[in-house]
């Protein structure tokens, strides 16, 4: 039996701070007790002084893009140099998305994700499915997927052609997730009326960049928000929003959960800390190219959403990590030159998977919008309660898996695509000074990350079969 003790650390959960030392046997934390109250050390095969430091939590990013076909290539990041990046970055868990395509079956879209993921991943990993072609088929499938783990579906109101499904075939999928447990997630942007206003700005020769901002405005954010909500509570099934960019939207979503509607949603730091300035700048701002697209800092959609997050009206940050390199990619080639002559071709996503927890504790906790217990709330215990794999991972309790993090609350370190995990050229958040740094990282009780070295293989990770919906009103 591996031992491993970590000493005279502060224990955060989302409900709690203690003094702690934690035991580790084997995968699972085995112990908690007050510093130096037990004789742990003398019987084990690692210790870790984690003296000044938090011990939280491993991170669970539930909206990523690993290999992700979009706009002509790939996203950048396999899931054995993804997973490892979040590895990085404080993350022991990852949901992705397998992609179901039209005319094919859903569970042919599972099992290919899970090709490629299987033996490639440095920590754990689980799926969402895409539902791409709702059929009578695919809707009989969504049960099957349930007894393969897969428990919650993603849909888009958004990318006509691509993903894009009708209201009526949302709603027949969220009557299926009524019926069975699971959970709706929605991609809530008007794509019919985006994909005209971009046509007409093309017309007109906008193809900046700037432009992809400007014809995805707020509003159409938060009129699909308001239509997905008022879907899920005919066909009486949860809904999860992905990727909320626009205080248009949290209004949707506030009101909905005010009235007692198994409603919820997540930002990303993107969100957070970025603006449609940033899209500016000629074609330098296709590296800031997503969907949603960044909100004009003046309109107040930042400040909102910290305050979403501060008042539990949003309950999850994720990353949405999809990126596309800058330059030409090893495998891939060129990404986001593909727009150079349109907006409309850049492909959509940023990188962001290494930086998630280092961002949201530095704008978070050390700039006072959100306290160190939601801290941890968001970025690892909802998700694991939203998507059922609570106590087994959001937590550092006894029997709960030993996804650990050491974390430095004090450490000042910069952001630069020099020194990141990720497989891109470029960081959205180059030359960014942080507070708080990832020290240490335990994925199921082995060593990952330690004394700014990786130490862990591809193949650590295991594929997770996860529960229903925990997080219901």
């Amino acid at each position: 039996m591996a031992r491993t003790v970590i000493k005279g650390g502060t224990v955060v959960t989302a409900t709690e701070q203690s003094l702690s030392d934690v035991l580790v046997e084997d995968e699972k934390v085995a112990a908690l007790a007050a510093p130096g109250s037990h004789d742990w050390e003398s019987g084990a095969d690692k210790v870790i002084d984690a003296g000044g430091r938090y011990v939280i939590p491993g991170g669970i990013d539930v909206h990523t893009h690993m290999e992700l076909p979009f706009g002509g290539t790939y996203a950048a990041d396999t899931f054995e140099t993804g997973t490892r990046a979040a590895a990085w970055g404080g993350t022991t868990t990852i949901v992705d998305f397998a992609v179901q395509t039209k005319g094919q079956s859903l569970m042919d879209g599972f099992e290919a994700w899970m090709g490629k993921a299987e033996g490639n991943c440095a920590i754990d990993y689980g799926f969402h499915l895409i539902v791409g072609d709702v059929t009578d088929q695919s809707l009989k499938e969504m049960d099957s997927a349930l007894d393969e783990g897969v428990t919650s579906f993603k849909m888009f109101m958004a990318y006509p052609g691509v993903f894009y499904s009708t209201d009526g075939e949302i709603f027949r999928a969220m009557q299926k997730a009524a019926e069975n447990g699971s959970t709706i997630m929605m991609h809530a942007e008007n794509g019919i009326a985006i994909d005209i206003l971009i046509a007409q700005a093309l017309a007109r020769g906008e193809t900046d960049p700037i432009y992809h901002g400007l014809t995805r405005p707020a509003v159409l954010e938060g009129e699909a928000t308001h239509r997905a909500i008022k879907l899920a509570e005919v066909a009486g099934c949860p809904v999860y929003i992905v990727h909320m960019s626009a205080a248009d939207a949290l209004i949707e979503l506030t009101m909905a959960r005010d009235e007692g509607q198994n409603v919820f949603g997540e930002t990303c730091p993107q969100y957070l800390f970025l603006s449609l300035e940033h899209l500016g700048n000629g074609f330098d701002g296709a590296k800031y190219v997503c969907s949603p697209p960044l909100r004009d800092e003046d309109e107040g959609h930042q400040d909102m959403l910290w305050k979403g997050l501060a008042t539990n009206d949003l309950q999850v940050v994720s990353t949405d990590h999809c990126p596309f390199c800058w330059g030409d990619h090893p495998s891939f080639g060129t990404q986001k030159q593909l727009g150079r002559d349109s907006f409309a071709q850049i492909p959509n996503g940023l990188p962001g998977v290494e930086n998630r927890m280092e961002l949201i504790y530095h704008g978070g906790v050390h700039e006072g919008r959100l306290g160190l217990n939601r801290f941890v709330e968001v970025t690892s215990t909802t998700p694991a309660k939203m998507f059922g794999l609570y106590p087994q991972k959001g937590t550092i309790a006894v029997g709960s898996d030993a996804d650990i993090v050491v974390f430095d609350p004090d450490t000042k370190h910069v952001i630069s695509a020099e020194t990141h995990h990720m497989w891109v050229d470029y960081s959205c958040y180059e030359g960014w000074e942080l507070t708080g740094k990832v020290e240490t990282v335990l994925s199921r009780g082995k060593t990952i990350i330690e004394d700014n070295a990786y130490l862990g293989l591809p193949g650590d990770g295991h594929y997770l079969r996860r529960g229903t919906n925990q997080y219901l009103i």
